[in-house]
């Protein structure tokens, strides 16, 4: 791995819990690791080391480390650098200055950068002796003004030019689901990968015992404070809508369990999209799964049913909102087996708590990437003065409402 006398061994350097990560990276499978996780979980000490690693590997290529205020860097991620450089036994080999803040591994000439997003002309600016900026880290990526805007034109401006191009993003999930980073850390793309990382997976070794002390003695004395900050769980604001959320894969295995099959509909055109979902709800364990979706804009009710019938059985129905009943007709006309949605006064605040007091919301995330949105996203509205506003916003809930139809029958007999 190095060329010093001693071998470094990568276990005695990265938590278990990044082999995986490292692996693929140097498969050359990903080209943005997102590694979210609770305190102590060694996500920085992993990512400075692969960014390490990687520049030895791609000697045309520079690195360029982000925060969003400069003036933290040299404290943090400068520090972790330091610390990464002489973990590999590579001191001798990189020359580390503070004015400006950057490491040049000597044999080179190869640079990691040190840049605040606070002033983002000096990334604008930044001038290379060769190659190309190739690998880039956005750490406390929670914190960055602009969220998945300010990293994309940060992408658009460093990485140009080069064969290779690597993405570190890392952060401690915040509370709020709505957080860039938490929506960031849900969306999956093909050579994306997603990792998230606690304490609970380091050597508690490395950790002491002072530590792990302290984070038995928050669990106990403060159990949503110990899954927020120790296992970086996002536990929300207190304005969030559904606190019995679980997003999670469900297996094809688990879905041909299911012994019944809910669907149902939302319609709508643009700018609000037609939605569709597919849930099973387990009585016994008071558990609602859903497990696929389907979203369109300007769709035809035509189109939409040919969509419909790919995914149902011939003997399944579909429950749709009532407020188109021609377009129910219109299901009905193309073979589907549709029914309009029991309304009546006060059924959304039914429904909706029906959902709130279930014993958890089983969402597959990569089956159903819209609909994990809008449930961990959906929050009270609050007033100017912060207290929580009654009632239920009526925006971003398209999903949200194509399956409260679609258990339209078992809510309402449960509360009859």
């Amino acid at each position: 791995m190095t060329s010093n006398k001693k071998r470094i061994r990568l276990s005695e350097i990265i938590g278990p819990a990044f082999y995986e990560t490292h692996k693929l990276i140097d498969m050359g499978v990903i080209d943005e690791a997102v590694e979210a996780g609770g305190r102590a979980s060694l996500k920085s000490s992993y990512v400075g080391t692969e960014l390490v690693l990687q520049l030895l590997k791609h000697p045309d290529c520079h690195a360029l480390v982000t925060r969003q205020v400069g003036d933290t860097m040299r404290d943090s991620v400068y520090a972790q650098i330091l610390w990464a450089i002489d973990k590999l036994g590579l001191t001798a080999k990189f020359k580390c200055t503070q004015s400006p803040l950057q490491c040049t591994y000597t044999p080179t000439g190869q640079r990691i950068l040190f840049r605040g997003l606070d002033d983002p002309q000096k990334i604008k600016s930044i001038k290379l002796p060769f190659g190309y900026i190739g690998i880039l880290w956005f750490e406390e990526a929670d914190q960055i003004k602009g969220g998945e805007d300010a990293v994309r034109n940060v992408q658009q401006s460093a990485l140009r030019g080069g064969e290779f191009g690597l993405t570190f993003i890392s952060f401690n999930p915040p509370a709020a689901s709505r957080n860039w980073a938490n929506r960031c850390a849900r969306e999956e793309r093909k050579g994306k990968r997603i990792h998230h990382s606690t304490y609970l997976q380091a050597p508690a070794a490395w950790l002491g015992p002072k530590f792990l002390a302290q984070a038995e003695y928050i669990k106990e004395t403060q159990p949503t404070k110990y899954r927020h900050e120790y296992l970086g769980e996002v536990v929300g604001s207190g304005t969030q809508v559904f606190e019995n959320l679980r997003l999670e894969p469900i297996s094809q295995k688990t879905i041909r369990n299911f012994d019944t099959i809910e669907n149902g509909v939302d319609w709508g055109w643009y700018p609000d999209p037609w939605a569709f979902n597919r849930c099973h709800y387990d009585a016994a364990r008071k558990t609602l799964y859903i497990f696929d979706e389907l979203t369109r804009l300007r769709t035809s009710n035509e189109e939409t049913a040919k969509l419909v019938q790919q995914r149902i059985e011939s003997w399944e129905s579909v429950t749709a909102d009532s407020a188109e009943m021609k377009s129910c007709a219109d299901y009905r006309a193309f073979g589907i087996l549709c029914r309009e949605a029991v309304k009546g006064p006060g059924s959304v605040n039914q429904s909706m708590k029906w959902l709130q007091g279930l014993a958890a919301i089983v969402i597959d995330p990569h089956r159903c990437p819209d609909t994990a949105k809008e449930f961990s996203e959906y929050e009270y509205e609050v007033g100017r003065d912060g207290a929580v506003l009654p009632g239920y916003v009526d925006a971003d809930n398209h999903h949200i409402d194509a399956v409260r139809y679609a258990v339209n029958r078992i809510w309402m007999r449960r509360g009859a």
